[in-house]
């Protein structure tokens, strides 16, 4: 017996007609927490901090170098290499908020996933009609972002 003649008595016995409903997967919008609000303005605050910490250690830095070449104290290049080592360590805080504000998204995205119920009505071959084509569809959306990359 072939699956269309099951399908067509099934639809005969249970006296329905086959549906295919359009299947769309909403993705739940990520609602704006106040936390987030607060961590995003706390980040830019800090950055701002950190970028003129780093200008300002740089400006001293070269005003450092010069009094040393100046006076060869070596008192003065290591006031200098103080200096150089202040600077880069904040370079290197500035890069870590960003990894933790980028971590701080992720753990809030990945909270709120929300599943609602879809509802298919038709038959077992429609339905796997159906995936085949969303999955060919999906199939040449990657195709066409790698060549658009």
């Amino acid at each position: 017996m072939s699956e269309d003649r099951v399908d067509k008595n099934l639809n005969e016995v249970f006296e329905i007609e086959p549906v295919v409903v359009d299947a769309e997967i909403i993705e739940p919008e990520k609602p704006k927490q106040v936390g987030d609000q607060k961590a995003e303005r706390d980040f830019h605050e800090v950055r701002g901090s950190l970028k003129d910490i780093i200008d300002r250690g740089s400006e001293a830095i070269d005003g450092i170098l010069q009094v040393a070449s100046e006076t060869e104290s070596p008192r003065a290049y290591e006031v200098a290499a103080q200096m150089i080592k202040t600077v880069a360590d904040a370079n290197k805080d500035l890069l870590e908020i960003h990894k933790k504000l980028k971590d701080i998204n992720k753990e809030t995205t990945t909270v709120n996933n929300t599943t609602n119920n879809s509802l298919f009505v038709g038959s077992t071959k429609e339905l796997q009609m159906f995936l085949k084509e969303q999955k060919e569809n999906m199939m040449l959306e990657e195709k066409d972002a790698e060549v658009g990359d």
